[in-house]
């Protein structure tokens, strides 16, 4: 199957977006929360869904950087940006019912949401997974994400750690990485693709990192490599295989829970099984945790010196008004024009 597949060179961008203000979409969330109870295990923090008013950037960045996309699919929970140009050709409005099983519905739970990306009607079977905080902001090219058919990432190793500070993200990054382990055996892997952890274009850090990892059997963790993610859906397929239990107990989660496994299984999946080119990737997207002071981050948006720039919205105390009017200051700077994808 997969011999096929390399030859389709199309590639296709999927987004999800969140209305937080949408008073029925609260509405429902509330009553699921109800239903759930309150519990520790989940993740339903307000950064996860609250609105920074600047994905018209996104597409304005699409436009200009990379307009070889065959596809944009817009996956929704129903609401749209008033400003959305839904009649553009490139654009599908995809909404939580076109694709994710109705024993899963409705979902507030990202992980839900990715897990099932392959089910997604008219998705190329090469695709690039973005966040609504990542944006372009110089030229891509399809060759950044995918070469040969295959994706263009980073295999580097880093343990896991006991953050307490959160009560959710730290069993889930453990969860991944007891997944993996049951496929792929560590020095097995190592030895097999060399080039794949001892690549010389990684950055220094993560080179010596995989270095001292030699020290250790067994894997300690991966590198979240937080940018936009070059999936295929026959890793979907493979996982969804291997895994079924797994992943229906992980879809009917409403919310983040702690015995999730996220989409970086996805990846790194496709990394051991030497599916991938490996790349600097971090030297294409820059990541910055949203702070009370972001005069890097605008710097780095307003001198384009990435050409992918992350915004996380972290768990950092902020103005988040003021820390809004910074950052969509520095985007429209660069974007001062409406794309076609604006009304």
């Amino acid at each position: 199957m997969r011999t096929t597949e390399k030859r389709e060179q199309s590639i296709d961008f999927v987004m999800i977006w969140v209305d937080g203000n949408d008073s029925k979409w609260q509405e429902e969330k509330r009553r699921i929360s109800i239903k759930q109870g309150n519990s520790c295990d989940i993740d339903d923090r307000k950064e996860r869904y609250r609105d920074w008013d600047n994905l018209q950037y996104w597409f304005r960045g699409v436009e200009k950087y990379a307009p070889w996309v065959r596809k944009i699919h817009f996956v929704t929970w129903g609401h749209l940006p008033k400003w959305l140009n839904t009649e553009h050709p490139k654009i599908h409005i995809v909404n939580h019912k076109d694709f994710i099983p109705e024993e899963y519905r409705p979902t507030f739970n990202s992980h839900t949401i990715e897990w099932n990306f392959h089910r997604i009607p008219d998705l190329a079977e090469q695709f690039v997974y973005f966040n609504d905080d990542m944006f372009l902001t110089n030229q891509v090219c399809q060759e950044d994400f995918f070469r040969d058919g295959n994706p263009v990432d980073m295999l580097a190793l880093q343990p896991d750690v006991a953050n307490t500070d959160n009560p959710v993200m730290p069993y889930i990054y453990l969860n991944n990485v007891m997944v993996l382990a049951k496929y792929f055996d560590k020095y097995r892997n190592m030895k097999e693709q060399p080039g794949a952890y001892f690549h010389l274009g990684y950055p220094p850090m993560y080179f010596f990192y995989n270095m001292l990892e030699l020290a250790f059997p067994r894997f300690t963790g991966f590198y979240t490599v937080h940018g936009p993610s070059p999936l295929l859906k026959d890793t979907y397929r493979k996982l969804w295989s291997l895994e079924p239990e797994l992943l229906h107990r992980v879809c009917s989660h409403p919310f983040r829970h702690k015995e999730d496994i996220s989409q970086y299984v996805l990846r790194e999946y496709q990394k051991l099984s030497g599916e991938f080119v490996p790349a600097n990737v971090r030297k294409m997207c820059g990541y910055y945790d949203v702070e009370a002071y972001n005069k890097k981050l605008v710097k780095a948006i307003c001198r384009q010196e990435k050409k992918i720039v992350c915004i996380n919205d972290s768990n950092h105390d902020i103005d988040f008004e003021k820390a809004k009017n910074e950052i969509n200051t520095a985007l429209e700077q660069i974007f001062p024009e409406r794309s076609s994808f604006e009304k």
